[in-house]
């Protein structure tokens, strides 16, 4: 439990990042999410959370963190 608290902390951490570095930058890239089809929102997402399921993989199955 304590290492699922530490991830959400964490993910919170990385997704408020970039509205605090660069808060114009963050606001042209979400017009330009909105411009975007459903389906093109929809392949990143699958691709988003492909990459994200293979490092996790990765760093489970490899000695990397032992």
């Amino acid at each position: 439990m304590k290492i699922l608290i530490t991830l959400i902390g964490l993910v919170f951490v990385l997704e408020g990042l970039p509205y605090v570095v660069s808060p114009e930058g963050m606001q042209r890239w979400l017009r330009q999410l909105l411009e975007m089809k459903p389906e093109q929102l929809r392949a990143v997402g699958a691709i988003a959370m492909a990459a994200g399921f293979l490092l996790v993989f990765i760093g489970q199955k490899s000695g990397l963190f032992s």
